[in-house]
């Protein structure tokens, strides 16, 4: 029998706000605060004597992501959570976000219809209106622009500038998988392309995998936190490697710090990825980027509060800036700290 293709419906069939009602129609409010979604010429939004924090960021096919092994659900769930990943390091909580993509004639609605669920499902999974946003055409791939907002007690967000001395730096979950999963998604990538009979290699690498295409922004560290009235000194989201977000809060705070190689938290499956793609683990873990977990730093009275929680990892402590930002590794050595992660502007 012939195979029947999936049926497509063309986009300009729609029109910019029939695009808009369609992908927008099954969204449903979960804040009090949202008073006003789309369908206006702008949200209006009332946080009711809470603080705002705002926070942007772009997505750019070929740059950002690869739809060549990147399902667009996927994607759409992503796009959000890198967002929602920048409001939790604030100590914040989310609670609105806007979502603009430039789309080209290679998509066509039920591809977007994809693209969507991704995002109304983790809109879901954080209790995040969708208020708002813009769609266009573009000459060459898929762009996201996505925006979320949040709100905070007054005067309770947190910096990246304000640690002090011999404050532990703490860090959440695990790092590097993002990095591996993305390294094995390339390699099987030119295999196919050089042999498209030869299917992708994945057996028994869902872990790394999960940590490219699917991450989780750290709702439940956030919840945690308040939860046992801990107040971290600074913090940010990991998402260009800790070695850079480490130098981002000592350079911030006009602080050195000590990290030790030992207490990096490193996947088992992370480990055994670096070891067959011939990689120090270590390494993937400083540099390697995209694993949207939390840094952060406390004062050393709040140790006790966070012994029990497994998701949470001292990693090291925050000296004078005179002592430099130092690694301190299994061997007993000692190396400077240096941001070899993700570089927006580096030649691709």
């Amino acid at each position: 029998m012939e195979q029947q293709q999936p049926s497509r419906t063309e986009i300009a069939s729609l029109g910019e706000f029939g695009l808009i009602e369609h992908l927008t129609k099954n969204f449903e409010l979960h804040n009090a605060s949202t008073i006003l979604a789309v369908g206006d010429d702008a949200a209006v939004i009332d946080h009711f004597g809470k603080q705002t924090v705002v926070t942007t960021d772009l997505l750019i096919e070929g740059v950002h992501f690869d739809l060549m092994y990147t399902p667009l659900k996927h994607l759409g769930y992503k796009s959000v959570m890198v967002n929602l990943s920048d409001v939790y390091a604030m100590n914040a909580t989310p609670t609105q976000i806007t979502m603009s993509i430039g789309i080209s004639n290679r998509f066509g609605v039920e591809a977007l219809d994809e693209f969507y669920e991704g995002v109304y499902i983790a809109c879901e999974k954080h209790g995040v209106d969708l208020v708002g946003g813009d769609t266009s055409s573009s000459q060459k791939g898929f762009i996201i622009s996505v925006t979320a907002i949040g709100e905070v007690a007054p005067d309770a967000f947190v910096k990246r500038s304000t640690a002090q001395k011999g404050d532990l730096i703490c860090a959440t979950g695990d790092f590097g998988g993002a990095f591996l999963g993305l390294t094995l998604m390339e390699r099987e990538k030119r295999i196919f392309l050089e042999n498209p009979q030869i299917q992708p290699d994945l057996e028994g690498e869902d872990y790394i995998v999960k940590r490219l295409l699917k991450p989780e922004a750290r709702k439940d560290i956030i919840d945690f936190l308040a939860e046992n009235n801990i107040v971290p000194t600074a913090m940010m989201d990991v998402s260009d490697g800790i070695s850079s977000e480490v130098l981002h809060l000592c350079k911030q705070s006009g602080l050195g710090c000590r990290i030790y190689e030992g207490k990096l938290p490193i996947h088992e499956s992370s480990r055994n990825a670096a070891f067959k793609f011939g990689l120090d683990p270590t390494v993937c873990a400083l540099n390697g980027g995209e694993d949207y977990e939390l840094i952060f730093t406390l004062k050393q009275e709040d140790y006790d509060k966070i012994t029990f929680n497994e998701e949470i990892s001292v990693i090291g402590y925050m000296t004078e800036m005179e002592e430099g930002c130092k690694l301190l590794t299994k061997g007993g050595n000692t190396f400077d700290i240096t941001a070899q992660g993700w570089n927006a502007f580096a030649k691709q």
